[in-house]
Formats: C-alpha cells, structure tokens, sequence
C-alpha cells in the first residue's frame, strides 16, 4: 500500500512501521493515525512483533499544530478527535503482537504516548522525552492513563508541569525506556533475535492475560478523550497555537 506519513515494511513476522512525516517533524496528523490503524490491522493475523520508529533526530513530536493552523486560519472548526489516537494506543498496548518503540533523538507529547503504549523501549545515546503541553494551556490527557501506568503517576505527573526534556540515561532509571545503547541498531536486533522464539499462540495468551489484571486504561478512556477534547475547543489555548504557527511567540511571550 502507498502511505503519506509513514513507511512500513514486514521482515518474516516483524512489522516495521516508521513515522516518516519530513516536512512536519513527524508530528502526528489524523492521516498518520488512520495509516498506523490500517497496519496493524495488517498485522492481526501473523504478525508477532511491531517496531516503531521514527527519524534519527526526531521520534514523533506530537500534535500537528501546523495543521490545527491551516483549518482554524480557513474558517473551519477544529476537527480533532483523539479517540482514534487513544484507540491506536489501545491496540499498542493490548494487540496480539509485542510492540517496540525504537526511540533516536526527540519524543514529545503524543509521541510519548507512543513510547508509553508500547511493551518494550529501546532507545540509542540522543533519544529525549517530554511533554510540552502546558506551555499552551493544554495537557496531555490521553498519554497520561498510559504513562502513569508505565512510570508511575509522581514521575509522569512531574514530567507534565515541568514540561522540559528528560534524557535517555534518566528515562532508563524511570522505567520509561528499557534499555539503551549508544548506537541502538544492534540492540534492537539482539532484542528481535529473542522475540523470534515467541509464538503468536503464546504472545496471544499473554496479552490477554496481563491486560486482564488490569483495566485501566479501557477505565480511562472517556475521561482522557473528554479532557482532550475540552482542552483543544478552549479559544484562548487555539489562539496561543495560532500565534505560535505565525510568529514562532510562546503564549507567555509578549
């Protein structure tokens, strides 16, 4: 299939999937979330492992403000949805296949969510995490459920207000990354040579099974997609993305 935001490709039972939006800093657009729904759909049947990646500078880094810009400056009303970015997650977590983040250089906002979806993080010497939302009035509602439950709700909650970078070392000793390297290619391999064993019988069975003992991120849902929602209709918080496309101003900033 021809996709617009990303670029896959199947090696014997692994997908990977790369986030490859150049021109936009591989921000997440509706486009890109339909295109990773349509793979893993792909991937039900006889797919045992999904490796997500990005570009070596940037990972993913959230929402497409440019894109927020383009239908608020035409007249149109912002037509965000989470709940399909949520559902993505849902299907990152919870899916019949172990799923990688192969983290290089930045993963922000949604893109965390990205990280903190997924059952294994690998991550090379450059890779950095942060969430930026509340420099705009917004918070990242639908990465918390999953990020609280990957680090804890002190350390995701400390990420959000402070809304600066952490780096790979200290994301290691988070628990938010697995495991790190300075060059991440051959870590990823030695990791894939190992999942090779798994059937997708048993990976089946597990992930039925972990996702059984806790539901808490099914429990989450409406609450994160009607705080997004909230957040993202707020016209002070659209104007301050607004002013941030035009002028490259923060909403502080005189």
């Amino acid at each position: 299939m021809n996709y617009q935001t990303i670029q896959v490709r199947f090696q014997g039972a692994v997908c990977f999937l790369q986030f490859h939006r150049l021109e936009a800093n591989n921000t997440i657009n509706d486009r890109l979330v339909e295109e990773c729904h349509q793979v893993l759909d792909l991937c039900e049947e006889s797919i045992n492992v999904v490796v997500l990646e990005g570009l070596p500078e940037v990972f993913c880094f959230g929402a497409d403000f440019q894109e927020i810009h383009t239908q608020l400056s035409s007249g149109q009303r912002s037509q965000h949805s989470p709940e399909p970015l949520y559902d993505l997650w849902l299907r990152l977590a919870k899916g019949p296949y172990i799923t990688i983040s192969h983290v290089r250089g930045k993963a922000n906002a949604g893109g965390v969510g990205f990280v903190a979806a997924s059952d294994i993080v690998l991550a090379d010497q450059t890779a950095q995490f942060s969430l930026s939302e509340l420099l705009f009035g917004l918070f990242p509602a639908c990465v918390l459920p999953f990020l609280i439950r990957r680090i804890g709700f002190q350390k995701a909650h400390y990420l959000t207000v402070m809304t600066q970078p952490i780096y790979v070392q200290q994301a290691h000793t988070w628990g938010l990354v697995d495991a790190y390297e300075t060059q991440s290619e051959p870590l990823l391999r030695k990791h894939l040579l190992r999942l090779k064993y798994l059937s997708k019988k048993a990976i089946i069975r597990y992930k039925s099974y972990i996702h059984g003992l806790d539901d808490s991120l099914l429990q989450a849902k409406s609450l994160a997609v009607a705080a997004n929602l909230d957040v993202f209709s707020d016209q002070k918080n659209l104007a301050g993305i607004l002013r941030y496309v035009e002028k490259g101003q923060f909403p502080w900033e005189n």
